[in-house]
């Protein structure tokens, strides 16, 4: 089974001027809590809801500020057409939960998440995931 038959193909993608409100808006009406940045069609970085909160409002930022200010730079990334193998020890060995999908080109074509493994593949094979994640 290859990442493109799991993965979350409707990806909502930030850019590096939208604000952190705006971001947040858009977590907080779509239900997630990880958002690719791109700058054009180049993948930048990802910030999620405990970025938000973390790095810029425990720090004393302002909702207006650029979400490019506190992002992760270059996250962990996948090909949709590699094997859901590497992207479960990827997880794992990474302790990550989600991963941007690109294609040949390197443009954003979806996102992986325990979440879409853990529904959408063998239960044993998330649940090991989780297990490596979680030490």
């Amino acid at each position: 089974m290859k990442i493109r038959d799991v993965m979350t193909k409707d990806v909502h993608l930030a850019r590096p001027g939208d604000t952190l409100q705006e971001v947040a808006a858009r977590m907080a009406k779509g239900d997630f809590g990880f958002v690719p940045v791109a700058d054009g069609d180049q993948l930048i970085g990802a910030i999620t809801d405990r970025d938000i909160v973390v790095r810029a409002i425990a720090a004393g930022a302002s909702p207006t500020a650029p979400v490019v200010e506190y992002i992760t730079r270059d996250p962990q990334t996948v090909l949709d057409t590699d094997d859901l193998k590497s992207v479960l020890d990827l997880m794992g060995s990474r302790q990550i939960r989600r991963a941007p999908v690109v294609d040949k080109h390197g443009r954003i074509v979806g996102v992986i998440s325990l979440g879409d493994l853990s529904t959408r593949v063998k239960e044993k094979y998330a649940g090991e995931t989780l297990e490596s994640i979680s030490r």
